[in-house]
């Protein structure tokens, strides 16, 4: 049974279908549930060779995901849940397995999107895939079409 569950909450519909998926879990298994909302670090690009880092976009992007986590705990309150939360930034992979360990989590919850066309699959890459493999416990990959 699950006791301590880490939910990647990013407001998209795969992290809604996550978030009710979690509630579930949670609400079966009597388990602290905590959402992360992982800023990727604000990034300029320059072209096709790289970009440059921006702090002066940290605070607006970092308004902007507390907003979403902050949505995400509304939700779970309405819903007769007490949950925590919690912004980081960083690389999504990584700040999920770091967090999950420091709160010694049993179970990940992301959402996940089918992404249309080999090219954006192989663009963007896939967070949860990822994840399985450096995930310190394991993991619930919830998947909408």
């Amino acid at each position: 049974m699950y006791k301590r569950i880490l939910l990647a909450y990013d407001g998209s519909a795969p992290g809604q279908q996550a978030l009710l998926d979690s509630r579930e879990i949670a609400q079966w298994s009597q388990a602290e549930l905590t959402l992360i909302a992982v800023m990727p670090l604000p990034i300029v690009t320059m072209g096709p060779e790289g970009g440059v880092y921006d702090d002066s976009l940290e605070e607006s992007e970092k308004q902007r995901y507390q907003a979403i986590l902050d949505a995400g705990l509304r939700r779970l309150k309405e819903a007769g849940m007490s949950a925590r939360g919690e912004v980081v930034k960083g690389d999504p992979v990584r700040e999920l397995a770091r967090t999950a360990s420091r709160i010694g989590a049993d179970l990940i919850v992301v959402g996940h999107r089918h992404l249309d066309g080999w090219a954006a699959r192989w663009w963007q890459g896939s967070v949860s895939k990822a994840l399985i493999e450096h995930a310190p416990c394991s993991v619930l990959v919830v998947i909408t079409h």
